[in-house]
């Protein structure tokens, strides 16, 4: 799956953004995501993108590996618990600060998370939760979730991240 295929399929599939909000973040019209989103649901169908992912309990050791390594700012766990190829999407929904564009590459995700964690204020904790009926992470401040982290693991790697700090998609959120 080409970058732009996953950045299309993962706004408008996951995070239903319009095309045409789609087609202004990646540079492309409407149509052409449109196009690209059908590619790469094409892709998924047919299984030519990724092995299939491994048993529950193994990827929340993924997941947990990945926290702990995120919270100890170590780059070389995360960048082996990272596939090369990986890709992390944000939605702040200009109410929540973020990073406005995807970060490709498990080395630039490595490096970004380990700010992340450097730049995390000091009453915020990260917490294993389940995120769309998969192993996650929520960050909590002050008692409330403010960031939700969800994660594709393929093989033994984290393939995708996506992010929601978007207060509005969080309205319903309760930790526990």
């Amino acid at each position: 799956m080409t970058p732009a295929e996953r950045v299309s399929f993962i706004l408008h599939d996951v995070f239903r953004y319009p095309f045409a909000e789609v087609a202004g973040i990646v540079g492309r019209t409407p149509a052409a995501c449109r196009q690209l989103a059908s590619s790469a649901r094409r892709r998924i169908r047919t299984g030519q993108e990724t092995p299939p992912p491994p048993p529950e309990a193994r990827r929340a050791g993924i997941i947990r590996d990945f926290k702990h390594a995120w919270e100890a700012k170590d780059i070389d766990a995360l960048i082996g618990l990272l596939d090369p190829h990986a890709t992390a999407i944000a939605d702040g929904g200009g109410l929540a600060t973020t990073f406005l564009n995807p970060i490709a590459g498990g080395r630039q995700i490595a490096h970004a998370w380990a700010e992340i964690a450097r730049r995390k204020p000091g009453d915020m904790t990260f917490l294993e939760r389940r995120v769309n009926g998969q192993p996650g992470v929520v960050a909590e401040q002050d008692g409330r979730v403010v960031t939700v982290f969800a994660f594709e693991v393929a093989g033994d790697r984290i393939k995708n991240i996506w992010v929601v700090r978007n207060p509005d998609k969080l309205r319903y959120w309760v930790s526990g």
